[in-house]
């Protein structure tokens, strides 16, 4: 294998944060963005119409029933590391979503 492939592999984090509904889920992916420099300002799951929504709550269904109903991806570095995070739902109507997510990432975060 490339050894420059090598090197940007061992660079990539992945983490799925998983959890029932209303855990936090979102909330803490919000600060995590933020506190990697993603965002500037963190947004609110509930957010009222003149507030900042979530970034990751981004289909205008999410953002009218407070609730992530698919997997959001978001990503930015930190430090010399590139951080996926993939923000799940927690619906049981949506399992079968998290239930993938699984599949595909190094760690999951369990709020």
């Amino acid at each position: 294998m490339n050894s420059e492939f090598q090197k940007e592999i061992s660079r990539r984090r992945t983490f799925g944060i998983i959890s029932h509904p209303d855990a936090g889920k979102t909330t803490l992916t919000e600060k995590l963005l933020l506190f990697g420099g993603a965002i500037r300002m963190a947004g609110m799951v509930k957010a009222r119409k003149a507030a900042r929504h979530a970034t990751s709550d981004w289909m205008a269904i999410e953002r009218e029933r407070g609730i992530s109903v698919t997997t959001s991806v978001m990503k930015f570095d930190y430090r010399d590391l590139e951080i996926n995070l993939l923000d799940t739902p927690g619906h049981q109507d949506f399992s079968e979503d998290t239930y993938r997510v699984l599949t595909a990432v190094d760690s999951a975060l369990m709020v």
